[in-house]
């Protein structure tokens, strides 16, 4: 009892210094560091070293230790494939591939003439695209270029276009995203597997469902803002064009990991395996030797080749150093005993694992929103899931899919999520006019997400 209501104490005091706009990464570790320290004294029987690390012969040290073992066994394997996904991702944008690709997707869409349909559509597509463009406020900032002046001009309001865009990255899928790679990993999963045979049949009705209610959302506050369609009135002068620097074929090129992650795995080759530090890497180097043949400058092309492993040092410092310290706070919360506390009062109390994942999941939804970070939020929780399902006889993934896709759509709800920031600023209205528009297709999303996950169960 005593270790949950630590715990809690911690959980809150944490939570309150992130939505205070602390940096979630330093309160985390913080936090984490807090709850490993009072273990010896509030419970002495639990191990506060890192897997089967041994101690250093002085608990203050062995703390500290956690750190560092958490630091080297993240950075060397789910790290290092969130590395080279964000190096990938990097260098198709410094060669145009990205823009190509976005240019290519939305074009026939410019050719419908129903503004809402349009709109409805544009969510599926942006979707699409998020599974090769991991970051929701890149993808935000592209489509704000390319498709935004599109739907203005077909009629729909500002505010709709920017809440649409705002949702396309909502659901996190794919080997290029962190949260799928940690859900993976913690799964036991690899990631092929996770996202062909977990992550798509989840997220297909779950994109449907938000497709028909982004559609509901965007004409009920049209019509009750008096927002009256005019196709081409609201058009700007001239609408930018992008991706025209590279060649055609370059849009084709981010999809070049996925293909052979998929194809080289349990799925289709089982004899080959393939893995996505690889696949990033061939994709990587097969634009390299594209942009030297294409652009005949090999010294300006060499030098190009950097914003490959300057992506790499973006995202170790933005999402891997975050996975370590939430992992940190995760081990805190366990170690002094607060997971355990509340899994014997859940089966006290006769909850279901259908229960325990549904309340896991509003956890992940509340921080999310408060912090509007996804990945704070599912980092921060992911990691507890397999012991709760295990105490429940449940395979991991059960837990953790629901939990991972709720994250991502939670964040779209966030009035301070960085991508709701962005869009709303060329919708001009305010954040939060933006999440009243965002709130129905989220909702709709997680309760198909929920739904799912019991099916997976």
């Amino acid at each position: 009892m005593l270790g949950f209501i630590v715990g809690l104490v911690v959980t809150i005091a944490a939570a309150w210094l992130i939505i205070k706009r602390y940096q979630s990464h330093t309160v985390l570790l913080l936090a984490g560091l807090i709850l490993l320290g009072l273990t010896p004294l509030i419970a002495p029987d639990s191990s506060i070293l890192f897997k089967s690390a041994t101690s250093t012969g002085l608990t203050f040290f062995d703390v500290f230790d956690y750190v560092r073992g958490s630091l080297s066994y993240r950075a060397a394997g789910l790290g290092m494939i969130i590395m080279a996904a964000g190096g990938f991702a990097k260098y198709m944008e410094h060669i145009g591939a990205t823009e190509a690709m976005v240019a290519l997707c939305i074009r026939p869409l410019k050719r419908l003439r129903s503004p809402y349909m349009v709109l409805a559509l544009g969510y599926v597509v942006g979707q699409f695209l998020n599974i090769f463009i991991p970051s929701a406020a890149g993808l935000a900032m592209l489509l704000l270029v390319t498709f935004f002046p599109t739907l203005v001009r077909l009629g729909v309001s500002p505010a709709a276009a920017a809440a649409m865009i705002g949702t396309t990255a909502v659901l996190d899928l794919g080997p290029a995203s962190g949260a799928s790679n940690l859900a993976a990993r913690t799964a036991d999963l690899d990631v092929a597997t996770y996202f062909a045979s977990y992550q798509l049949p989840a997220s297909i009705p779950a994109i449907i469902v938000i497709a028909v209610l982004t559609y509901i959302s965007a004409r009920y506050f049209d019509w009750r803002d008096s927002h009256e369609v005019k196709p081409e009135e609201a058009a700007p002068a001239a609408e930018p064009e992008i991706g025209g620097r590279a060649p055609a074929f370059y849009a084709l090129m981010p999809m070049i990991p996925l293909a052979l992650t998929l194809i080289f795995s349990k799925l289709l080759v089982s004899s080959i395996t393939l893995n996505v530090i690889t696949a990033m890497l061939m994709g990587a180097l097969f634009g390299l030797i594209c942009e030297l043949f294409i652009r005949r400058d090999p010294r300006a092309v060499s030098k190009g080749f950097m914003s490959f492993f300057d992506g790499m040092g973006q995202m170790f410092a933005r999402i891997v150093s975050l996975i370590v310290c939430a992992e940190v706070f995760a081990a805190g919360l366990q170690t002094v005993g607060m997971v355990d506390f509340l899994i014997q009062l859940a089966q006290n109390a006769g909850f279901a694992v259908t229960a325990m994942t549904v309340v896991m999941c509003l956890m992940v939804m509340v921080i999310a929103i408060i912090t509007g970070s996804g990945n704070a939020a599912f980092f921060s929780f992911g990691q507890l899931a397999p012991g709760i399902a295990s105490s429940f006889g449940v395979a991991p993934v059960a837990m953790l899919l629901p939990m991972q896709l709720t994250a991502g759509l939670a964040r779209s709800m966030s009035p301070v999520a960085g991508v709701i920031i962005a869009v709303s600023d060329a919708g001009k209205c305010s954040p939060f006019d933006i999440v009243k528009r965002t709130a129905l297709p989220v909702i709709g999303g997680i309760l198909v997400v929920l739904i799912t996950g019991v099916i997976f169960e």
